[in-house]
């Protein structure tokens, strides 16, 4: 029989032994890949909080073409709101609409809206707010003449601005536009088949005949770095390093636990 003195002596497993094994191994893949979409999540912020660095000082009132400054679908970078583009095409006839609650040098009135159909490689419509007018008859004759026009290849130049997304219409007219949503202008416009359509929309610098030219100030200056996307960023950092730091203090958990259980029978 075997004397407890002649038991070969089992030493405890070392931190690095246990952090090695199958389960450990495992869980610190899934700690990567959860890391890895923090890292991602937080180079999305940083890029955001790099979008809004400002142009330079008088950018904004140089005429470029809008396909430079923002593509179909894309959401306009916020140092870009209130460039001054222009666009080469055609209004569509009969999709002249007028929006409300709309302020021209302080005074409430009403824009009156076009699709204008750029000219490209694949049918892309920008919406314009072609004038304003301080009553709703006003703008709703202007609508009118202007729908009643053949259509007549032309250059639109004005400032692009972000779109305000659509609203619930007043309940004593749910038919009436409140907002600058080329969203909701384009579930009233015609032929839209297969359209790719800009988000923001174009104030036109120069009205028709019987509306007034609308208001559109250079944009103001702007902050050098969006603080707030950029704190995002760094939270985003400090999440991918929690991972890996929790998976750390889980590993050595477990070997300390085992550890101690192995020297509980010496101890005793």
């Amino acid at each position: 029989m075997t004397a407890p003195d002649d038991l070969p002596e089992v030493f405890p497993p070392t931190l690095r032994e246990v952090m090695l094994r199958p389960r450990w191994l495992a869980m610190l893949a899934l700690c990567l890949a959860v890391a890895g979409v923090f890292a991602w999540l937080g180079q999305w912020q940083l890029a955001r909080a790099l979008d809004t660095i400002p142009v330079e000082a008088g950018q904004t009132e140089k005429v470029v073409p809008i396909e430079d400054v923002v593509a179909p679908g894309a959401y306009l970078n916020a140092p870009l709101v209130g460039q001054k583009v222009g666009a080469h095409g055609a209004f569509v006839p009969g999709d002249f609409l007028v929006v409300s609650r709309r302020i021209n040098d302080g005074v409430e009135g009403f824009w009156v809206t076009g699709q204008f159909r750029v000219d490209a490689a694949a049918p892309t419509s920008l919406a314009v707010a072609v004038g304003w007018a301080p009553t709703l008859q006003q703008a709703r004759d202007a609508a009118a003449g202007l729908n009643a026009a053949p259509p007549a290849s032309t250059t639109v130049t004005g400032r692009v601005i972000s779109d305000e997304g659509p609203a619930v219409p007043p309940r004593d007219d749910p038919f009436a536009l409140t907002t600058m949503s080329p969203a909701a202008l384009l579930s009233r416009w015609h032929d839209t088949a297969g359209l790719d359509v800009y988000r923001p929309y174009l104030t036109s610098e120069q009205a028709p005949a019987g509306l007034i030219t609308i208001s559109s100030r250079p944009p103001e200056g702007q902050a050098g770095l969006n603080w707030l996307n950029l704190f995002y960023a760094a939270e985003w950092a400090i999440f991918a390093g929690f991972a890996f730091y929790l998976w750390y203090r889980l590993a050595k958990d477990a070997w300390e636990k085992e550890v101690e259980e192995l020297e509980e029978p010496d101890a005793g």
